[in-house]
């Protein structure tokens, strides 16, 4: 009986081997299931990236406004009579050459430019940003300040 048991299991063993670890396992299957989806992921990313490589082709082909906004923003031109604007960081210090005051524009990559360019070192919107921070951290002084008197006391 205990020979009939011991062969039992051997054949069982012997049957589960190739399903869990075989060529066709269960294990192989999930892993090939596994590689199938990080592609599936891959080809729905590509396929995205290939759709609005077509559609900016598309406007390139047919509109201007897209030339518009890569000549503005890849090469930095501007129209004619029309002036570019850059905000400077108020950490930053503004060299200000006499030539670059009276001679001509040039934009951020250097080139020769029609329009003036001028520079606003510290707008209102960045003003204002700056009062809002020194109001908070006044706020939060004068909230600590007095846990600190009455402990002094």
């Amino acid at each position: 009986m205990r020979l009939v048991t011991v062969v039992l299991i051997a054949l069982l063993v012997s049957i589960q081997y190739p399903l869990w670890y075989g060529r066709g396992g269960w294990l192989r299957v999930h892993e090939l299931e596994t590689q199938v989806a990080d592609q599936e992921k891959k080809n729905a990313d590509l396929k995205q990236r290939n759709d609005r490589l077509a559609g900016e082709v598309q406007d390139l082909q047919n509109g201007t406004a897209a030339l518009e906004e890569r000549a503005r923003y890849e090469l930095g031109m501007i129209r004619d009579n029309e002036v570019f604007v850059q905000f400077v960081s108020p950490n930053e210090p503004i060299v200000l050459t006499p030539n670059a005051i009276a001679g001509p524009a040039t934009s951020t990559r250097g080139v020769m430019a029609a329009a003036p360019v001028r520079v606003v070192p510290d707008p209102p919107s960045r003003q204002m940003l700056n009062e809002r921070k020194r109001a908070e951290k006044a706020a939060k002084g004068k909230t600590a300040r007095p846990a600190k008197a009455s402990a002094a006391k």
